[in-house]
């Protein structure tokens, strides 16, 4: 595309020269006497999807693009006057050096916290006197000092109007260990201070209930003396060199190289190519990684894929635990929590790393290194069949392309990848590990709101709801060429014409006219299918198109007339399809931190009304003709177990989206069949493998008639057909005498 080599790509990482003159001229309009500005983010404002569309077009086709783009930058920041913050937003030209959007918010929009916010209320419980009196409550051992946790406020109560306010987990940690990394949640103190970021002090301590199954849910009076804490002397440590017991020395290492290098291509403009894919990488503080662009082949099949928002709602109806609910896209953000990923550990092969351009709190241009890893991996056999006619095998491997990024938020971390494979498919991926959040409990005693994981630690039953938000692209990018369809599996009753042996059973397709919302049903197979309503499949004359089965996960249990029902609707439903407008990204919508309910997620473009047919069976005022946006929903009920203590083992969730009739054959088979020459036998019990000091021949294993193939060599000419033919007897007689060599004739 030569065309399009001197012309820079719209979807382009921001630079620190960009992100720098951005803020440059926000500092020139809002600064001044008596005014501090507070940078929350800086990043890339996505070109409008016209736009973009014409110049990915051009693009493709080898021309030069036409368009003019303009390099916009989104400016998140606060403007604190007198004391009194005004969250603002700037969209910056930074080409032609002009602020091309203003907006402001109302003082309930509470944007996500920052990194200095997380100091400031250390600060605050740190110096706080009312802080210092609670403590006094309790009696820690000797050699124990105090850490913190800060946590979202959560969802406000009933009634409950507050400015900007921030909680904390309060624990304890061993010094007597002398190590940084000694696990303080094994200690956990029942107080949370709450702090109003106005005034930058604490307002209360709540107390917390640490009774069992049948005591009250609020918390006792506080006694005349101080209570004893942590009266055992267990281990719950996992950093290696804290551990209770030795590690494994059994465990032989696995080395995996490319002794020929990678099969990809990252370019400078985070042009991404692997095995016929070719995306944009993109990278944000909310989502982390996105993919832009995502074709195969040359063929559009994503526009824009990205994980929008993950809830975490904690059922211990003990208060202050209502307000347990973190959305850690909206209320923390993946990209801002993401992990420096480091080589051997989180990512092993031939890796390439992305580094992003970040604001600091002052708005100056920072790198935040190594937040999102590509490599290849094996995952497996990807096609084989063997014709036992020839006693020939054709077997080929699964090649798949990760793009993963991992993000710590206090106690959780969580993994996101996504998969491309040579099969032309797409697996999202998320794994759920760190530390459960835990509580206080009466030694000795059990609850039925978690589980006790270790001595005076009680682990919360909770919920992780993620969202993904998917913008297909099948085969075109033009508004009205995809739709959406729900596919399922229905029995057909048992009738003399139609299914005289009660054998079949029938397909059946909804073609969402509309945006809407739908469950699950495995019962069903209820599959969603992305389709190109104007292209066919020479093959099977259906509509070309990609599917995905959405997981029958469960969803939220808190009832629906509850504050955590409010605020994360997306959470009661496994799809959603709504209808595309640009900067509409977030499931649960913009502002999820101490929000009361949702505003501006997918509940609210549901009842927008928008409409994907020329003639739809019901419109709406509000809504318009779209193209449509499917979010799949998927989670864990985590009900949290022993094993998950000190440290959880990865709990994985994926689904899969893969071709249906996109392609006129296995897109994987031109996949190359080549021997892993480093692949060893490992001998058993002092003897080779497969030997029993007696010699076989295998004649039954490799006989074609053991699996389900005829007999080899047994292309029969039809003029020889019929039950006298000799011919035919005496090679029956021939395979069936080496296969099976005792039976007589």
């Amino acid at each position: 595309m030569s065309g399009t080599q001197t012309l820079p790509h719209p979807l382009r990482p921001l630079t620190k020269e960009e992100l720098l003159k951005a803020r440059t001229l926000v500092v020139e309009k809002h600064g001044g006497d008596n005014i501090t500005l507070f940078f929350r983010s800086i990043l890339l404002d996505e070109p409008k999807r016209d736009a973009l569309v014409e110049f990915l077009t051009a693009e493709h086709a080898g021309e030069t693009p036409t368009v003019t783009i303009p390099r916009q930058v989104t400016v998140l920041f606060d403007r604190v006057q007198d004391g009194v913050p005004q969250l603002h937003e700037e969209v910056v030209d930074v080409e032609a050096g002009e602020i091309r959007r203003t907006k402001s918010f109302p003082a309930y929009c509470q944007t996500s916290y920052t990194t200095p916010e997380f100091s400031t209320f250390y600060d605050a419980c740190v110096s706080s006197d009312m802080f210092k009196d609670a403590i006094s409550e309790f009696t820690l051992p000797e050699g124990f000092e105090i850490t913190i946790d800060p946590w979202p406020y959560g969802g406000l109560d009933p009634g409950e109007e507050v400015p900007r306010y921030m909680q904390g987990l309060v624990y304890a940690r061993k010094k007597s260990h002398d190590n940084p990394d000694a696990n303080h949640y094994g200690y956990p103190i029942p107080i949370i201070p709450v702090m109003d970021f106005a005034t930058k002090k604490l307002i209360r301590v709540d107390r917390l209930a640490t009774g069992g199954k049948g005591d009250s849910l609020y918390p006792t009076e506080r006694a005349a003396e101080p209570k004893k804490l942590f009266g055992h002397d267990k281990s719950a440590e996992y950093v290696p060199e804290l551990l209770d017991r030795p590690l494994r020395t059994d465990l032989k290492p696995i080395d995996i190289t490319q002794p020929e290098g990678a099969s990809f291509k990252v370019h400078s403009d985070n042009l991404v190519e692997w095995q016929k894919w070719r995306f944009r990488l993109g990278f944000t503080p909310r989502e982390g990684a996105v993919l832009h662009d995502v074709c195969y082949d040359g063929r559009p099949v994503l526009y824009r894929l990205s994980f929008s928002e993950m809830t975490v709602p904690y059922g211990d109806p003990r208060p202050p635990f209502q307000r347990k609910q973190a959305f850690d896209f909206g209320d923390g953000g993946i990209g801002r929590a993401a992990n420096n990923l480091k080589l051997g550990c989180d990512c092993l092969g031939a890796i390439h790393y992305l580094s992003a351009v970040v604001a600091d709190p002052e708005g100056k241009p920072d790198v935040a290194e190594n937040v999102v890893c590509m490599h290849e991996q094996d995952n497996g056999i990807g096609w084989k069949h063997t014709n036992f006619r020839t006693n020939r095998a054709v077997v080929t491997r699964l090649r798949e392309f990760v793009i993963q990024f991992i993000a710590t938020l206090a106690n959780y971390e969580y993994v996101f990848a996504f998969k491309l494979d040579t099969a032309g498919g797409i697996s999202v991926e998320t794994r759920a590990t760190g530390i459960v959040s835990v509580v206080p409990i009466d030694e000795g005693k059990v609850s039925e709101y978690g589980n006790v994981v270790f001595p005076g630690v009680l682990a919360q039953n909770h919920q992780h709801i993620f969202a993904v938000r998917i913008d297909p692209s099948i085969d075109s990018y033009g508004h009205n060429d995809t739709a959406v369809v729900l596919e399922e599996s229905h029995p057909i009753p048992m009738n003399p014409e139609t299914n005289p042996h009660g054998n079949g059973y029938g397909i059946q397709r909804q073609v969402v006219e509309s945006a809407m919302y739908a469950d699950a049903e495995p019962k069903l197979n209820r599959t969603v299918k992305m389709e190109n309503v104007h292209k066919k499949n020479p093959i099977s004359g259906k509509n070309v198109a990609y599917k995905f089965a959405p997981p029958a996960t469960q969803l939220m249990l808190a009832d629906e007339n509850s504050t955590q029902a409010a605020r994360a609707p997306y959470a009661r439903h496994h799809i959603w399809v709504t209808g595309y407008r640009d900067e509409e990204l977030w499931a649960a919508g913009e502002f999820t931190n101490q929000s009361k309910k949702e505003e501006g997620g997918v509940k609210a473009m549901v009842e927008r009304g928008d409409w994907f047919v020329d003639e739809p069976s019901a419109s709406s005022e509000t809504g318009k003709r779209s193209s449509p946006v499917v979010w799949n929903v998927f989670g864990l009920t985590h009900n949290p177990r022993v094993e998950d203590w000190p440290v959880m083992p990865v709990e994985i969730h994926q689904f899969h989206i893969r071709p249906a009739d996109f392609f006129t054959s296995n897109p994987a088979l031109d996949m190359p069949m080549k021997k892993n020459e480093t692949s060893t036998i490992i001998s058993c019990c002092g003897k080779n493998v497969g030997s029993d000091g007696e010699k076989n021949d295998g004649s039954t294993q490799a006989s074609a008639l053991a699996h389900g193939q005829g007999t080899a060599g047994d292309g029969i000419d039809p003029k020889t057909l019929g039950s006298g033919s000799s011919e035919n007897k005496e090679k029956r007689k021939s395979v069936l005498s080496k296969v099976l060599p005792w039976k007589k004739d």
